[in-house]
Order: C-alpha cells, then sequence, then structure tokens
C-alpha cells in the first residue's frame, strides 16, 4: 500500500484496531483505470482513494444491511448496503472478482457476528519469484522449477527397483568405457600397420597379422557394446516404464479422491492431459533423456581424459568453440522454451476445446453450427501451425549455426595437428584418433541445451502432476472421523448457509430436521439451491456456516465412506458408464447377482424394456448411456439406486426424462422404494411429490414453507401459486395441440 494512503489511514484508525482486510481495486471510483484502497477492520470499512485526500469513505460494520458484489458488463462492483444511508459501490474489473468474493464473504461475517476466516491463498495468475504469466491458473512456471528437488521425487519412485538401477550404472559405464576404446584401436592400426616407421623390422605377414588381431579386437569390442547397449536399452525400458506406471497410478489415485470443487474449477481436457501429455513426457525424458544426458556425461569424461593424456595442447585447443556452442545453446534453448510453452498452451486449448465440443456433438448438430465449430477449430489450429513454421525455422538457424562453430574445431585440429605431424611431433593414427574422438565430444555438447529443454519440460510435466498429487484430497482417511456403519436417516440442518461464490451464498440460514424415513420434498423455481441442498448432504462440498448433521453426528466427523456408501442418488441428468445394463445396475453393489439385478430392474420398471432387447440385460449401453433412450437411462439410474439400498435417498428429477404412463409406473416403484428410508424428492412436476410426507419450499436459498401438499395448498402462499402456474401451462400446451 503507498505511503500517502498508509498515512491517511493510520490518522483514522484508533490504536489497537487490527486490520484484517487491505486490498487495492484497479479501477477508480468512476470506473476508469485507476486504484482505492479497501480496508477492513473488525470495528468499520475504509475506501480511501489513492488521489485526493477529503474523499475517504468510513463505514462502521454495525451501519451494514448487506454486502454483495455484482457482475456487470466489462467489470463487477461492491455493493454496499448500509442503514438509512446510500448504497456505495466500489468498482473494479473482472480479473479481481475471486479476492473481492472474499473481501464479501469477510464483511457478511463481520456484519452477522460470526468468526472471521476467509480465504488468503487466492488463484494465482503470475509466477510468484519471476512475475511471469503462468500457463494456467494456480500452474508452474516452467522458469522456475525446482530442477534437484523434482529429480529428487521422481528419484523417491525409483527406489522399490533399486538394485535395477544399480545394474543400470554399471552398464552405463561400462557403455561409456567400450564407446571410447574403438580410436585408440584406429590408432594403432595406422601407426603400427599402415605406416612403416624407421628402425620397424616387422615383416608384411606380421603386420598383416597386427591387422587381423586388431579388427578382431574390434568386432569384439563392437560385439560386446552391442550387447550392453541392449541391456541398457532394456533396463531404463523397464524402469521408465514402471517408475512413470507408478507415477500415474498415484495420480489417477488422487484425482478419484480429489473434491468436487477441484473439478468445478478446471476443464476436464486440462485435467486429462495430466495423465496424458504430462504423464508420457516423464516416460519419455526417463526413458530417452536421463539415460541420454548419464551416458554422454560419461562419454565426455571418458574422451576428455584420453585426449589430454594423448596431446594436452591439443585437447585443449579444439575444446575453445565448446564454450560458444555451450552458450549457443542456452541461448537457443531459451528462446525455443517460450515457443514450447505457447505450443503447450495452445495444445491443451484445442484438446479441451475438442473434448468439449464431441461431448456436446448432439447440441452442434442440433444447432447446425458445424461450420461455426469448424473454423472455430480452425483458428486454434492455426496457431499450432504458426507455431510449428517458427520452432522449425528457429531448427535451421541452430544447425547452421552448430555446424559453423563445430568446423572451426575441425580446422584448429588439422591446422596444429596437421603441423605436428609434418614435424614429427605426433603421428597420424593419433591426428586421426583425435578426429573420431572430436565428434563424440562435440555431439553431445551441441545438445546439452535439448537436454536442458528436455528436463525443463518433463519436469515442468512431473511438477504438475505432483501438484495435483498434493492438492488435499477428501477426507477419506480423517483418523477422528467416526464410523457409522447403519445410520437410521435422520438429518438435520442447522443454520447451513453455503455458496459455490462464497460472496454470493446459494442457501441461507437453513434449519430443517428430516425423521428417520421421511420423505421430503424440494419445491422452488430454479436456481434456489434445491440440488445444493442434497450436495451437502452427500458432503459434495462443506458447508460455509452452520452444521449438517445425519443420525445427531455432524457429516464432517462421519466417515466419508460410511456416509456416502449409504446414500443413493438418482441425477437429474443420467450418466451410465460404457458397458453392458447389467454392469451399470450393479454399480453401487459390485458383485450382486443376476437376481438381485433383475429385481431392482423389476422395481424401477426398467426389466420390460431391457429384455425387450436383442441382448437383454447383456445390452451395451455405449459412451454415457448413448444407445439408451433418456428414459430409459432414467430408469437404470432408478434400478442402480433400489440395488444400492441406501438409507438416504435422493431423486433429483427422477422422473424427468420419461412420458406420462412411464412416470405413473415410476412413482408407484418409488412409492415402494421410498418406504423405510429418508428420502429428499426433487421434482419440477409438482404432480409428482403429492406422496412425500412434507415439502419444503426454497425461493431466494430460504425456506419460506413447509407442510404436507393439502397444506401448502390450503395455505395458498408461495407453493399454491407454483401450482396454479404449472395447471395453466398445462392447459395452454393441451389446448395447442
Amino acid at each position: 500500500m503507498p505511503h500517502s494512503v498508509i498515512a491517511k489511514v493510520k490518522g483514522l484508525l484508533p490504536t489497537g484496531e487490527e486490520e484484517l482486510i487491505r486490498v487495492s481495486t484497479d479501477l477508480n471510483q468512476e470506473g476508469g483505470f485507476g486504484e482505492q484502497w479497501v480496508i477492513v477492520t473488525d470495528n468499520r470499512l475504509l475506501i480511501v482513494p489513492t488521489v485526493g485526500s477529503d474523499s475517504i469513505v468510513d463505514i462502521p460494520i454495525a451501519e451494514l444491511i448487506l454486502v454483495e458484489t455484482e457482475a456487470l458488463v466489462g467489470g463487477c462492483r461492491l455493493n454496499i448496503e448500509r442503514k438509512d444511508k446510500p448504497t456505495i459501490t466500489v468498482p473494479y474489473s473482472s480479473s479481481l472478482a475471486e479476492k473481492f468474493s472474499e473481501v464479501t464473504r469477510g464483511l457478511e461475517q463481520l456484519r452477522k457476528g460470526n468468526p472471521f476466516l476467509i480465504n488468503t491463498e487466492l488463484e494465482r495468475t503470475r509466477c510468484d519469484k519471476c512475475n511471469r504469466l503462468l500457463p494456467e491458473k494456480n500452474g508452474i512456471c516452467p522458469n522456475c522449477i525446482r530442477r534437484l528437488a523434482t529429480l529428487q521425487r521422481i528419484a523417491s519412485y525409483l527406489m522399490p527397483y533399486k538394485i535395477y538401477a544399480i545394474v543400470l550404472a554399471v552398464v552405463s559405464i561400462l557403455e561409456a568405457g567400450m564407446g571410447a576404446i574403438p580410436p585408440m584401436v584406429y590408432r594403432h592400426i595406422v601407426d603400427d600397420v599402415f605406416i612403416q616407421e624407421e628402425g620397424n623390422t616387422e615383416t608384411m605377414p606380421e603386420r598383416l597379422t597386427l591387422l587381423g588381431l586388431l579388427v578382431l579386437g574390434l568386432v569384439g569390442i563392437r560385439v560386446l557394446h552391442w550387447g550392453l547397449e541392449w541391456a541398457h536399452g532394456w533396463i531404463v525400458s523397464w524402469l521408465g516404464a514402471r517408475m512413470t506406471a507408478d507415477i500415474r497410478n498415484r495420480l489417477y489415485q488422487q484425482l478419484e479422491l480429489l473434491s468436487l470443487q477441484f473439478y468445478d474449477r478446471r476443464q476436464v481436457g486440462a485435467v486429462m492431459s495430466r495423465v496424458t501429455r504430462d504423464a508420457g513426457r516423464l516416460q519419455e525424458f526417463l526413458v530417452e533423456g536421463l539415460p541420454y544426458l548419464v551416458n554422454n556425461a560419461l562419454t565426455v569424461i571418458a574422451i576428455l581424459s584420453i585426449l589430454i593424456w594423448m596431446h594436452w595442447l591439443l585437447a585443449l585447443l579444439i575444446l575453445l568453440p565448446v564454450p560458444f556452442l555451450m552458450g549457443w545453446g542456452v541461448i537457443f534453448w531459451k528462446r525455443m522454451r517460450f515457443y514450447f510453452n505457447k505450443w503447450d498452451q495452445t495444445w491443451s486449448d484445442i484438446m479441451a476445446t475438442v473434448s468439449e465440443v464431441l461431448s456436446g456433438t448432439r447440441l452442434v448438430k442440433a444447432f447446425a453450427q458445424e461450420a461455426r465449430e469448424i473454423a472455430s477449430f480452425g483458428e486454434r489450429n492455426k496457431k499450432i501451425r504458426q507455431i510449428a513454421i517458427r520452432t522449425e525455422t528457429n531448427w535451421e538457424i541452430f544447425f547452421a549455426t552448430t555446424t559453423l562453430l563445430t568446423s572451426l574445431g575441425v580446422l584448429v585440429m588439422w591446422l596444429i595437428g596437421g603441423r605436428e605431424v609434418i614435424t614429427d611431433a605426433l603421428t597420424l593414427g593419433t591426428l586421426l584418433a583425435f578426429y573420431a574422438y572430436l565428434w563424440r565430444l562435440y555431439e553431445p555438447i551441441e545438445w546439452f541445451g535439448q537436454v536442458n529443454n528436455w528436463m525443463t519440460r518433463a519436469f515442468a510435466g512431473a511438477e504438475r502432476i505432483f501438484e495435483v498429487i498434493d492438492t488435499p484430497a477428501e477426507a477419506y482417511k480423517d483418523p477422528n472421523a467416526r464410523a457409522i456403519s447403519n445410520i437410521t436417516g435422520k438429518v438435520s440442518f442447522r443454520d447451513v448457509t453455503f455458496g459455490y461464490d462464497k460472496s454470493k451464498p446459494v442457501l441461507h440460514e437453513i434449519d430443517l430436521d428430516v425423521a428417520p424415513g421421511e420423505m421430503i420434498g424440494l419445491v422452488g423455481r430454479s436456481g434456489v439451491g434445491k440440488t445444493t441442498t442434497v450436495n451437502l448432504i452427500c458432503r459434495f462440498y462443506n458447508v460455509d456456516q452452520g452444521i449438517i448433521e445425519v443420525d445427531g453426528v455432524p457429516v464432517q466427523k462421519i466417515r466419508l465412506e460410511d456416509l456416502r456408501s449409504q446414500i443413493g442418488i438418482v441425477p437429474q441428468e443420467p450418466f451410465l458408464f460404457s458397458g453392458t445394463v447389467a454392469e451399470n445396475i450393479s454399480y453401487g453393489k459390485p458383485g450382486a447377482s443376476f437376481d438381485e439385478i433383475m429385481e431392482a430392474a423389476i422395481a424401477a420398471n426398467a426389466h420390460n424394456f431391457i429384455v425387450g432387447k436383442p441382448d437383454g440385460y447383456d445390452t451395451q449401453v455405449g459412451e454415457r448411456g448413448g444407445e439408451l433412450s433418456g428414459g430409459e437411462k432414467q430408469r437404470v439410474a432408478i434400478a442402480r439406486a433400489i440395488l444400492h439400498d441406501p438409507k438416504i435417498l435422493i431423486l433429483d428429477e427422477a422422473t424427468s426424462s420419461v412420458d406420462v404412463e412411464t412416470e405413473k409406473q415410476i412413482q408407484d416403484a418409488i412409492a415402494r422404494l421410498t418406504q423405510g428410508r429418508t428420502t429428499f424428492a426433487i421434482a419440477h412436476r409438482l404432480s409428482t411429490l403429492r406422496n412425500a410426507d412434507r415439502l419444503v419450499i426454497l425461493e431466494g436459498g430460504r425456506i419460506v414453507e413447509i407442510g404436507t401438499h393439502n397444506e401448502l395448498m390450503d395455505k395458498k402462499g408461495i407453493f399454491y401459486e407454483l401450482v396454479q402456474l404449472q395447471h395453466q401451462t398445462s392447459e395452454i400446451i393441451a389446448v395447442k395441440d
């Protein structure tokens, strides 16, 4: 906060008054670009402009009536309603929406006298260290990867296979040694066989014999090197595949255990890329990149040692281009990192789009928007094409420059080494050995930058994987949770408030007691919180305020497996897995007998349509149940819930996809199903809730009416109005038909 603002605030706050929130806007009071500071203490709210000294707004917390955020076109604003005074607004851009959501939440807590608790760890769009834009919100910055820590963590997955790792290390050392021997043999062939030095009395047969022995030695070395390469490749592939599989298994396990809030903030395609692309890159590095790095490091050490031993001055001279090669590699791959990051972002975007469009292909065709989606894909594909062209252009520049630099080393070798040979200070065999070693030395150095980038990309993928693995999972292993294997179904809401956006609660101060075996109908217009209410019972989300109890125990203190295993759900949009009808019905009760599956299908009125299909219960339902009609999928979902035999049953528009005749049959099945178990039923067709013991009417996220169907009709309140409106709509539709 600027010193000018600090000085203004210091004069307004009494000694000891604690600042709880201090946040700046990016728009001024008129809505233009500027800055204001919103400061909240336990007693007051201050709005301080950066420019100007006489326009500070000081609002006591006791004067607040309501604080809420409002989304506008191109921005947002904070609305502060006061007692007997005009409402004050604070504008800000949409980029600060999450931050001001928490500000609103904190102010509402202070206004109501509740404990002050807000989330200060907000979504990050920039790196905390280098301030660069992140590839995705809360993502990993490729430029600030902790390589050593990441490598150590990857290596921890090597522990179960440490014997193989030791064998691999030995094989790598032997392989590097075998690769360095052939040029020394070439040296002896040239100096001892091809060239007859003065004083050498070896006869022609002796020289031919020596040539044969040296060539035979080369054959042995090559065969041994081939065997080491084969062993090295097999061990590396074996280790890399198993380590990657272990990491992928751990990742998928974590994805299954994460809360719905994790997925609410992420696209499915982006999450899938962790399991596919990031894990694939990690495996590629483990199988190809890391062995390449280790082998070439050992080879460079061995070759340098040999070159210095043979002729230290010439060795130092041919190393002159090396700093330039390494520097050029670092510069080039630093530039390429930008293109690779752009590639990753664009590819993630295009995958998310393809996943979304293919999932909604029926809707695309229904609105004849194929051309629009093709054009949209073409724009994204164009970006990838442009990046690919730039990448390939830079590749050509890299190779041309690398070739120029390495040729300088070769020229130095021929010039200096040739003079040494002419003056008999160096043998021709030694010079040729130098030439052979030269290329073996330059090759890994040329690719130093690529390995560096290869490592960066693999480690970035590993960090993204570990980020998911480290995300706190749902409390499946809470040691303080109680095991309740047989709940009775008593459910109580105590002053429950909840919102997906904490500044905009969907439910407000809900109080409700439901007896075991009671059927409750949740009624209200769309968006009043009916589905949210049942989601909280399942603990898909944790309440922001208040307590939900099952059998008198807060749901947060019940083992998650025990709670959810005794709740059955028929969702508004039934989801079926690829497989048979029987497999989908038995999903909630693995190992169920065929008789049990069939009884559940009969109870759900699904048996007749199932046996009417050629394969009966072995009928394949297709991806997401696409081979079945909406009504058939709904009845399979009901059968699945029936077989699960829950103590608490949730019906979220369970009859929304069936015709009138089937609806009557399902209603009869539901009437039998609900006996002896607590049921929460949501239905827009209010006539389907006549059998409910009580109806709970929600309006604006609050309970406004409770009673039986007849009691609420006699009361002629909101429920009565909804019923009358529905009757009028039905009559209009009937007349049109």
